[in-house]
């Protein structure tokens, strides 16, 4: 575990396969005195994709700014047909909470921020239920009601999407907020709307799975939280969970033990997003150690 005192970047990588990728990102941290400490790697054998997540100190770092290592690493990224993306550890992402009348996924992330679990900060919660205004607001957190039905989604939509830039949102997190989000707003931030599914993706999809999951008689219930696309819970998975049920369980008591799972899954997958360990691509995710 990186120390978190340390100011560290971490760049994630996606090229296409081929000889000397590691040694050209080793080579280029060695020439500016870059000290890495943390490092690991995939290939896509299927794709022919190398995927790789870099972490150095950024003490003796001779390029302390994003353009400059933007301007540094451009030859060598283009060189080898990289994408990638650069992230700070002392840049504190921004995060939006969106939330329904549910509120266990809501309380356990504003619990997590409030003990540091959750290196970001979180400038406002939007709901489209006031029932959550309180929990909210003791944190110190800005609540804002914003009714959203299927007449007026597009102006409600709009007066969201004002408040995240005004609030200069980097991440949006859907703390089981039951409303699908259009196609305009999820194209302004892609891999950064964070859901969770309350179902083990790819069963069970849509809406009431724990209902349609005991007229099955499964014996595992799931959650899985997942980047938002068009594709209505057909997103890029980030983590999964499951749990054992019987013939004794009703739907009641699938009901409570899958908010435990959902509020593990989330929880996970916004740490790893915050931590820069989630590098998503072709639909689906690496999600590095």
């Amino acid at each position: 575990m990186t120390d978190s005192s340390k100011q560290t970047a971490t760049l994630l990588i996606t090229a296409p396969d081929r000889k000397g990728l590691v040694h050209a990102i080793s080579l280029f941290l060695l020439e500016h005195n870059g000290n890495i400490i943390h490092a690991d790697q995939h290939e896509d054998a299927i794709e022919k994709l190398f995927l790789m997540r870099v972490e150095w100190d950024m003490q003796g770092f001779t390029l302390q700014t994003r353009e400059a290592i933007a301007r540094a690493f451009a030859p060598v990224a283009d060189a080898f047909g990289m994408s990638w993306q650069l992230h700070f550890s002392h840049t504190r992402r921004r995060i939006a909470l969106f939330t329904s009348q549910y509120e266990h996924c809501l309380s356990d992330l504003l619990h997590r921020h409030r003990i540091g679990e959750l290196n970001c900060d979180i400038p406002l919660v939007i709901g489209n239920h006031d029932s959550v205004r309180d929990l909210v607001e003791r944190h110190g957190i800005p609540f804002y009601h914003i009714v959203t039905t299927r007449e007026n989604k597009a102006e409600a939509e709009a007066c969201q999407l004002a408040l995240l830039e005004k609030a200069n949102i980097d991440t949006i997190v859907l703390a089981r907020y039951m409303q699908i989000l259009s196609p305009v707003f999820v194209q302004k931030y892609p891999n950064q709307v964070i859901n969770i599914h309350h179902s083990f993706l790819p069963a069970f999809d849509g809406a009431k799975p724990y209902h349609r999951a005991h007229a099955r008689g499964v014996k595992l219930i799931g959650a899985t939280s997942h980047y938002v696309t068009d594709e209505l819970d057909e997103g890029p998975i980030i983590e999964q969970e499951v749990t054992r049920v019987s013939h004794r369980d009703d739907i009641p008591d699938l009901i409570e033990k899958g908010r435990d799972l959902e509020k593990i899954v989330l929880a996970r997958a916004v740490k790893w997003h915050l931590q820069s360990r989630v590098l998503s691509y072709n639909n689906k995710t690496v999600v590095f150690d």
